[in-house]
């Protein structure tokens, strides 16, 4: 299973009987999940049928679901008003008229309004029997390709999570792998720094400046960060082989790297390793940015 982006696109569309109709959808990230509709009226009920399907069908994003309508262009019918008609004629024909005024001619009766009627042909959209169903099982559809769209940009998304995993691994290597790191260049700066500090002050209890001196060399070491990164990294990967709905525990990731990244600056003191450190930190908020995508 691979991992699914919140970002997708899907579209349906076609005809029926005298209506030419569109669903769209659009997600984005969010951080739970909401769909709003809009539908013509006297659609409402089928946009709400359609809301439910798309909630059931994902777990995050924000949705806009559209639905189009309008009449196909078809040829209307005209029907001669019978009634209207014959009470035309049967007016005209009670009348007296003067000799130098024609008698009415059929063109000019059929000319007149409500005689000749435009029959379209066409019921309200809300109560037209094929037009309701065809909307219905066009959802179905339309989730099946945004879920589609959702997973091949998931599938993308993965690709570039794995290449900001790659590059934290790879500087997390080089911190390791640092010569302020080694326990004699550490012992160095530490004799380095009591030797100043009893040109100084040559009073200092001597058991008191060894105890100070351990710990700060526990606070210098950066093992346990290392650890923890590298177990990050190895979880991460984990979550985005596994696939699903895994954007939230790889966000909670995302933040517990930041917080060693911000420890490991922090107990940096070269400036090889403030460097390394702060290029951790900036491949991580890339790497945060990313996962706000992973539905």
């Amino acid at each position: 299973m691979s991992i699914a982006s919140m970002t997708g696109f899907a579209r349906e569309a076609g005809i029926t009987g005298p209506y030419q109709w569109v669903w769209e959808i659009k997600t984005v990230n969010g951080r739970g999940l909401e769909v709003r509709v809009r539908t013509p009226a006297g659609l409402d009920a089928i946009g709400e049928e359609a809301r439910s399907q798309i909630l059931k069908a994902l777990t995050r994003g924000q949705g806009q679901l559209n639905l189009s309508l309008s009449r196909a262009s078809t040829t209307p019918k005209l029907r001669v008003n019978q009634e209207a008609l014959q009470s035309l004629v049967n007016a005209i024909g009670q009348l007296s008229l003067p000799e130098t005024v024609k008698p009415a001619s059929l063109d000019g009766l059929l000319a007149i309004r409500g005689v000749v009627e435009v029959d379209e042909g066409a019921t309200e959209p809300g109560q037209d029997e094929t037009l309701l169903p065809a909307l219905k099982s066009a959802v179905a559809g339309l989730i099946e390709s945004l879920k589609t769209a959702r997973l091949q940009e998931g599938q993308a998304l993965a690709g570039i999570l794995q290449q900001q995993l790659d590059l934290i691994s790879g500087l997390v290597d080089q911190a390791e792998a640092a010569p302020a790191r080694r326990p004699e260049a550490i012992r160095a700066r530490l004799e380095t720094q009591i030797a100043q500090i009893l040109e100084t002050a040559s009073a200092l209890d001597a058991a008191r400046l060894h105890q100070e001196a351990v710990l700060i060399a526990a606070r210098a070491d950066i093992r346990e960060e290392l650890d923890r990164l590298r177990a990050h990294v190895d979880a991460a990967r984990s979550l985005i082989s596994e696939g699903g709905a895994v954007g939230r525990r790889l966000d909670f990731l995302a933040q517990e790297f930041g917080r060693e990244a911000n420890t490991l600056c922090a107990k940096a003191n070269d400036v090889s390793l403030s460097r390394i450190g702060l290029e951790l930190k900036a491949v991580i908020e890339q790497f945060r940015e990313q996962v706000q995508n992973v539905e």
